[in-house]
């Protein structure tokens, strides 16, 4: 099977050689535990992902990694060796370089300062021209949490409330809000973001209560497991909270992950078709923990991957 992309107006338009699909917009997964610190690589990266016909990258979130030595029965999925960028400081730096969506998939909202993450969320989608899809979620370790002096516990019930908050700050001039945690009163963000509000996706993966928020209020949901029954059953859940807040349940987008590293291009399509047939808005193609060392062999593994040439008619 081969897969063709084909950019049009910001959405590409996947299909095999059977079947003509439904628009899903592609994107990338920045491989920043293999790339590391070089700006000049990170441009790089970017930049070769928008001319593969792209539409979007996407960037994962953690601001200190643990040493397990200090913590005794600790385990985790990252630890204090990993290369994390902090994405609204990355998005900033490539909203000049590149015309790409981008997309936090996700930042851990709760153990930063809601307030801030507005303003610095409006600077973002102001420097790309109205291009930020901000997706949130708890993170799992609470060693980062206690670290930047924020309470784990009671996370998921402080982030719904952040969101709430972070759409008075972007849409309007001067906020007065009172709630269980947050207290900001007479005060507005200057200047406001190009899109009113910014888009807010949640990640959510097994927890009731996480999937339930996602119907609630989210305006999408990053999923990071492979299209089945689970996932089959998690929107499910989405779909009933989303109707019983009163929303229409297709209003909430889907992007699903597929990791390319390995070059399987059966499975990869079986996977993009499982996205699709679920209807998914958007897919991230990952490379990260492949044993790929450079950008030129993710940007290589990303188009053996597709095993396509993509036509741009912009």
């Amino acid at each position: 099977m081969r897969i063709l992309l084909t950019r049009f107006q910001g959405i590409i338009e996947i299909c095999d050689v059977e079947r003509i699909g439904d628009f899903i917009q592609f994107g990338a997964v920045f491989p920043q535990l293999n790339i590391g610190a070089d700006r000049l690589a990170i441009r790089d990266y970017a930049q070769s992902v928008e001319g593969l016909g792209f539409a979007h990258i996407t960037a994962y979130d953690h601001v200190v990694g643990a040493d397990p030595t200090f913590y005794p029965g600790w385990s985790g999925f990252y630890d204090y060796q990993d290369t994390f960028h902090e994405p609204l400081v990355l998005f900033g730096f490539l909203a000049g370089l590149c015309d790409l969506e981008l997309a936090t998939g996700i930042l851990i909202l709760p153990q930063r300062q809601a307030t801030l993450v507005a303003k610095q969320a409006a600077e973002v989608d102001i420097l790309s021209g109205g291009r930020l899809r901000l997706g949130v979620g708890i993170g799992w370790n609470s060693v980062e949490y206690d670290a930047l002096g924020e309470r784990f516990e009671n996370r998921g019930r402080r982030m719904e409330e952040q969101v709430a908050l972070l759409r008075e700050l972007w849409s309007s001039s001067v906020v007065e809000f009172r709630g269980a945690f947050h207290e900001v009163i007479g005060v507005g963000i200057a200047p406001p973001p190009v899109q009113q509000p910014i888009p807010i996706w949640m990640g959510a993966v097994a927890d009731n209560a996480a999937l339930a928020r996602v119907g609630r209020i989210a305006d999408g949901w990053f999923c990071t497991r492979v299209p089945g029954p689970k996932v089959d059953k998690a929107l499910q859940k989405i779909r009933d909270a989303a109707t019983a807040a009163g929303r229409d349940p297709f209003d909430v987008g889907i992007e699903g992950r597929v990791d390319v590293g390995d070059g399987d291009l059966h499975r990869i399509v079986e996977e993009v078709e499982g996205w699709r047939a679920i209807g998914a808005t958007h897919v991230s193609f990952g490379t990260m923990k492949a044993g790929l060392e450079n950008v030129e062999q993710h940007v290589a593994a990303l188009k053996a991957a597709l095993g396509v040439s993509v036509t741009d008619k912009d």
